[in-house]
């Protein structure tokens, strides 16, 4: 790619955590997604299994400065369409001068590449999402030719109001996440969200990374619905220190909710959320938030807007075909 002069062009480092940290607090500040994230935050991202830094991820400094980054995330299976995740950023102080174009141009390419490496078999798409409302970056991805595919919304919802009754079916017990449950929680997981949208099981050790491995994960905030020893649903709470730093708020974000197929139907994920709800209330927590597909097949929205949260923002997933021949 052609920088232009003065920019200098260098896969991210572990040693970047804290230039990358504030490179994203700058982009928050502007584009208000609702995102904060520390260096420690960032350099266990960086720590994730099958993350090649050195080939699929790019960093832009000027004076000393990160003013932009790009990483490719390529998924290890592939169910239907091999998704490559675009994601980056450039500093606000630099947009309006192409960087934004070229870098976006750079991750397209390299989406094409890994692609061609990994799962040539399969239709491939490079993706990428922003929020509704930011214009310029909606602006250029449709610019490149990349096609709204779908929406999502970012709920709310204060904890000093009360939570609606909601009980377990005889049989079945509700309890806090412990370790010994890890393996039964991951498979839950994998068979709750296999008809899910864009789903493809990553590997184990990545799933643990991004889950109850990650220093966000709250296993306290945590709860399953056990059926003797089998997970039937469960909900997983986070909190990330650099967003209360950054707000003023105590937020627990609820990750991921999940009810086995054989399951559905008995309200245990509305009781599952309800405890969790309850619990970070009196922890301490203000606020409650979580994201939710639009088109969830299973009623999700509802769900959550029957449980008092409101939408935040809302998101979109662009979508740009691989071509066959990168």
């Amino acid at each position: 790619m052609n920088w232009p002069e003065g920019i200098q062009a260098r896969p991210i480092d572990k040693g970047d955590v804290e230039a990358w940290a504030a490179l994203t607090a700058a982009k928050e500040k502007v584009d208000q997604e609702g995102e904060n994230f520390s260096a420690d935050d960032l350099a266990e991202q960086l720590d994730r299994p099958g993350l090649d830094l050195t080939r699929n991820s790019i960093s832009l400094w000027a004076d000393g400065r990160m003013i932009g980054y790009g990483i490719a995330h390529v998924s290890p299976s592939v169910v239907d369409v091999d998704r490559v995740r675009a994601e980056g950023t450039i500093d606000p102080e630099w947009r309006r001068r192409g960087l934004g174009t070229t870098l976006m141009q750079w991750l397209i390419h390299r989406a094409g590449e890994l692609h061609a490496a990994t799962h040539p078999e399969f239709p491939g798409q490079v993706g990428a999402g922003t929020s509704s409302s930011n214009v310029s970056a909606i602006s250029l991805l449709e610019g490149l030719g990349f096609k709204a595919e779908r929406f999502f919304f970012d709920m709310r919802r204060p904890l000093d109001q009360s939570v609606p009754e909601a009980s377990i079916a005889d049989g079945l017990r509700l309890t806090s996440y412990d370790p010994s449950y890890e393996e039964a929680l991951r498979l839950a997981h994998f068979e709750a969200f296999s008809d899910h949208w864009g789903w493809a099981p990553p590997k184990p050790e990545v799933w643990r990374s991004r889950n109850v491995g990650s220093r966000a994960f709250r296993s306290a905030q945590s709860y399953l619905v056990l059926d003797g020893e089998t997970v039937a649903a469960y909900v997983n709470g986070y909190e990330w220190e650099a967003d209360t730093e950054a707000t003023g708020v105590r937020e627990l974000y609820i990750g991921q909710v999940g009810t086995r197929r054989a399951y559905r139907g008995r309200g245990l994920a509305r009781a599952t959320i309800a405890k969790v709800l309850t619990e970070a209330a009196q922890a301490g927590y203000q606020r409650a938030a979580l994201g939710v597909d639009a088109d969830n097949p299973t009623g999700a929205l509802g769900l959550y807007e029957n449980l008092g949260f409101t939408t935040h923002n809302k998101f979109t997933s662009y979508a740009l075909p691989i071509k066959s021949d990168v």
